[in-house]
């Protein structure tokens, strides 16, 4: 694979997802690794029993084991972390930090991995190298200026594992703050916020098995066939026994219509494939909850008319009464939202709300699946906890082959909310901690993302500790957050790959190179493995298979334990001691977390083992000891007051999406093959007869401008205009690149999860206004 981009060009996709497309692609990658045959042996470990868990989704594994278990974008992520190119001093003295500013994102990670620890040199504009221990001193002394713990933030991707996580709360708590801005503050804390207060855990209620036994699978605001290739397997079978897919998404995802299944020969040798989805529904952006509430009011119709005829009821007026409060409330503001509200603000005819709801109300057992398509938006704890009212009508939470199913994105985000990394921690957390480890511990809430963000700018927090991502570029306000960074005395990122996030320093700066889920984490006691938590509650055991490429390399848990050390001494655990054999770590872990008793003995039995949820047993940890109904009412309007303060209407909503060749904010390459895009990531889908409304004409440059009434100006410049298959008001482009349209004030009302999903733009002609395609 070269890093020089193919000639830019546009061609509608026609074929089927994954197949001999995937095929392709993850040999490219295999082949580009630089050591191809070592990582052909890790494919075949990864996601298998005493192998490795994947560094990409949190999708959860089959139960059958001797199969392979990975997708094409899993193995794009192997690969890519997998690599022989090293990032060393040779690279960074070649190179300013200003000279790399001015590459590309997909450049910077395609250097390849970090191999030992370095730090800014402000008068040279170079990153030096650096020792551990020096690198830990300074650490140490930055922390101990500080005039409060709180002026620290401690960041964490959802790529670390579960013991990285719990030590690196511990150690944050032992320091003495909340301050944890996590990954998850960007994707599904709305879905946490919600779930919680409705069924009292914010995690999902089903296992894998239970889509093995559902009538119908709602799927909202998800695209699984780039963010989750594997969950098209299960969505293939029940198609196939008969039940019902229904997808709600503005954009019509290839991978929920056509799929080949690489591992079935048939498929393949005919070039075949089979059509995913029963029903596909457009509703426009922001536009879910009123569907939803659309399908809840023709149930209760219905519902009433079996009433007066004598005939079966619709609801589950067993399980209401039994399990749940708050119906009647609930009910009245059904009754009362108007339908043409409905119609208006969901985008969707009445009749293909009715649709909807006739499909949902046939199926006996249903999954509502879900991802950020709902829950990067103003009003997405409602949303979300529309879909549990939905749920609640007919029971369908907390028996087989029905749920809630928010699917995750990284790894173990999850599971590191688990561990205790959320800056609003419960009590119970807080005093098992106490109680174990003889500290006080801190109670006062801390700062998520946004608030993180806000007091790096004020000046108020004067740290940042990443442990992995790319906070640089995956938060939204790029150019604020940026600045952000940079008002720091000391940024610390902890990463196993240049990103964006490195170059953006503060006055000193430290890169520490850490393992990979693929490397071999080789300690005193021996080869160690890590463990982490998939989007079902399954806890699973990850052992590299690769010797790391460079001696300088430290797992997480070990750099988390050596800052520890430095800082706090052997207080409140003898950090060394834990390092030596992470069984130790684990041991700590069951002490403390819910639901880990026996956790080392647990861990070992093939495939892990469930967590438990008790919503999915209808426990109901909420205040009322029920699964509460939220009547909530729909938005009066769709557009924040902040965009209606500019008294401009905007010319287009935009929602920022991945591409396929693409993983959060790491990008494997310009394509996006399912799209039919192909070199170029600067491009903005739009409908037809809006590019033709507007003015312009596709394959023509456009500048999108964020309206927003706070006096910034929010400007991408230089996007090529792609005539798509797309509801008209709509646009859709890829992050990063768009992220600095995005207010950092603008997020989820209770959540703070920023409004990726729908941002008010204008469009201007751009300077250079050639066509390219």
């Amino acid at each position: 694979m070269s890093l020089q981009p193919a000639r830019p060009r546009y061609k509608p996709y026609t074929g089927a997802a994954a197949g001999w497309g995937a095929l392709r692609s993850v040999t490219r990658f295999w082949l580009d690794s630089k050591q191809p045959f070592k990582n052909l042996r890790a494919l075949l470990k990864t996601n298998q029993n005493g192998g490795f868990d994947c560094p990409g989704c949190a999708w959860g594994d089959s139960p059958e084991n001797g199969r392979i278990k990975f997708c094409e974008n899993g193995a794009k992520a192997v690969n890519w972390e997998a690599t022989k190119r090293g990032v060393g001093a040779t690279f960074f003295a070649r190179y300013s930090v200003s000279e790399l500013r001015r590459q590309s994102d997909y450049w910077l990670e395609y250097q390849g991995r970090l191999t030992q620890p370095m730090r800014y040199d402000r008068q040279t504009d170079h990153y030096v190298p650096v020792s551990w221990d020096e690198a830990f001193a300074l650490i140490a002394r930055h922390l101990h200026n500080l005039e409060s713990p709180d002026q620290a933030e401690f960041y964490t991707s959802g790529r670390a594992s579960n013991e990285a996580a719990f030590l690196y709360q511990l150690f944050v708590r032992a320091f003495g703050t909340n301050n944890f801005p996590d990954c998850s503050n960007m994707c599904h804390e709305a879905s946490g916020v919600a779930l919680g207060q409705s069924v009292g855990v914010g995690k999902g209620s089903v296992t894998f098995a239970d889509f093995e036994h559902a009538d119908a699978i709602f799927v909202f605001g998800q695209n699984p066939g780039t963010n989750h290739p594997r969950m098209l397997e299960p969505l293939r079978e029940a198609v196939k026994r008969g039940a019902q897919v229904a997808c709600f998404n503005p954009l019509k995802e290839r991978g929920l219509e056509r799929f080949q299944h690489p591992q079935h020969a048939f498929e393949m040798l005919s070039n075949g494939s089979r059509p995913l989805n029963t029903a596909f529904f457009r509703p426009a952006l922001g536009g879910d909850m009123a569907a939803l509430r659309g399908m809840a009011k023709f149930l209760l119709q219905w519902e009433r008319e079996a009433q007066s005829k004598g005939e079966a009821a619709v609801f589950d007026h067993a399980f209401i009464a039994e399990h749940t409060e708050g119906v009647d409330a609930y009910l009245a503001q059904v009754d009362a939202t108007p339908w043409a509200q409905i119609e208006q603000q969901s985008g969707l005819r009445l009749d293909e709300i009715e649709c909807a709801a006739r499909l949902y109300r046939d199926a006996n057992r249903v999954i509502i699946c879900w991802a950020m398509g709902l829950t990067q938006h103003h009003h997405s704890v409602p949303t979300i906890q529309e879909i549990v009212n939905l749920q609640l009508l007919r029971g369908n939470v907390g028996r087989p082959g029905a749920g809630l199913c928010p699917v995750r994105g990284h790894s173990n985000v999850q599971g590191d909310r688990t561990m205790g990394i959320n800056d609003r921690p419960p009590a119970a957390l807080l005093d098992a901690l106490e109680q174990r480890f003889q500290f006080r511990v801190p109670r006062e809430h801390g700062h998520n993302t946004v608030e993180a963000i806000n007091a790096m700018l004020e000046g108020h927090s004067k740290v940042f500790i990443g442990l992995g991502g790319n906070f640089a570029q995956a938060t939204p306000d790029s150019p604020r957050t940026h600045a952000a960074l940079q008002h720091c005395a000391l940024t610390v990122q902890i990463s196993t790959k240049l990103n964006r996030s490195h170059l953006t320093t503060g006055n000193d700066a430290l890169i520490l190179p850490c393992l990979g889920r693929t490397d071999i984490d080789r300690q005193a006691e021996g080869p160690q493995a890590v463990t982490v938590e998939d989007s079902f509650s399954m806890i699973h055991a990850s052992y590299g298979q690769l010797e790391p490429l460079s001696a300088e390399m430290r797992s997480e848990p070990a750099i988390i334990a050596g800052i520890a050390k430095a800082v706090l001494g052997n207080h409140p655990v003898d950090w060394d001691a834990l390092i030596g054999h992470y069984d130790r770590i684990r041991e700590l872990i069951a002490d403390t977390i819910p639901g880990f008793h026996d956790f080392n003995r647990r861990v070992q039995h093939p495939g892990g083992f469930h967590l438990g949820n008790s919503a999915g047993e209808r426990r109901w940890s909420t205040a009322n000891g029920r699964a509460n109904f939220a009547p909530h009412s729909l938005p009066q309007s769709l557009l924040h007051e902040k965009v209606r303060e500019t008294g401009e209407q905007p010319d287009l909503i935009l929602q920022t999406l991945r591409s396929h060749d693409q993983y959060n904010t790491t990008i494997y390459s310009l394509d996006d093959r399912y799209r039919g895009v192909r070199g170029l990531r600067e491009v903005v889908f739009a409908n037809a007869d809006d590019i033709n409304r507007l003015g312009y004409e596709p394959g023509q440059k456009v500048d999108m401008v964020s309206l927003w009434a706070d006096g910034v100006e929010r400007r991408v410049s230089g996007f090529t205009l792609l005539a798509y298959d797309i509801p008209p008001g709509q646009a859709a482009a890829y992050y990063p690149e768009t992220n600095p349209l995005v207010p950092l004030d603008s997020f989820g009302e209770g959540s703070f999860t920023p409004t990726s999903k729908f941002v008010a733009i204008r469009l201007e002609p751009a300077r250079d206004t050639g066509r390219i395609l």
